[in-house]
């Protein structure tokens, strides 16, 4: 697969929470392989094993997380509808999502469980602003829940990519059928919880 960065008339991200601009609540790719993003160790494995739990079609996110050996504690998957890319109002959905499918962390010292985010839509593998806005809205979500902030990965009908890493594939894919559970690794996994109704921008499409 190709990788590249699609050109972004994006601002540098203001660290302000209080900003009004959807604009400044976008994370640029340079800004989100800055932040110290801790790699997966079988990125294959969990976006299969996640791609064959929730069948993602175009526009659904699937939130995950992970135990320090990359065993899935909990994950759900909704859909976004038509709307102005806002990494606030993605925070505000997946901290929604994460607060019903398992319980917050914020009491450690450090956070042990990761979140990841795997995003299916149209289009290339290459970043946009629509991804910039889920990277905000995730990073801000494992803050305010406890969590590590983990990968953010796009699925695309030429396969996954996980973005700032340069790592992806041609299977699965936005267009390819879910491999079984026990082909792709998970089958040992504990089976996820699933989310309610999302936020005003996000709705649950189907949490499998």
């Amino acid at each position: 697969m190709t990788f590249g960065f699609a050109p972004s008339s994006a601002a540098s991200m203001s660290t302000s929470a209080a900003s009004t601009n959807p604009l400044t609540r976008i994370l640029e790719p340079a800004e989100w392989a800055a932040a110290g993003i801790p790699l997966l160790r079988s990125p294959r494995e969990v976006v299969s094993g996640l791609h064959s739990r929730h069948r993602p079609a175009p526009t659904t996110a699937i939130v995950a997380v992970l135990d320090p050996d990359e065993r899935l504690n909990a994950s759900a998957s909704f859909t976004r509808r038509p709307a102005p890319a806002d990494g606030w109002m993605f925070r505000n959905a997946l901290l929604a999502q994460l607060r019903r499918i398992i319980p917050h962390d914020l009491r450690r010292r450090t956070p042990v469980r990761t979140a990841v985010l795997i995003y299916c839509r149209d289009g290339d593998a290459r970043w946009t602003e629509e991804d910039g806005a889920w990277m905000w809205g995730l990073r801000d979500a494992c803050t305010l829940h406890g969590l590590r902030c983990g990968a953010y990965i796009t699925l695309t009908r030429d396969g996954w990519q996980v973005l700032g890493e340069g790592r992806g594939g041609r299977r699965p894919s936005a267009d390819s059928p879910p491999e079984s559970l026990e082909s792709s690794g998970t089958a040992e996994a504990v089976q996820p919880r699933t989310g309610g109704a999302a936020s005003e921008v996000l709705r649950r499409a189907a949490a499998r």
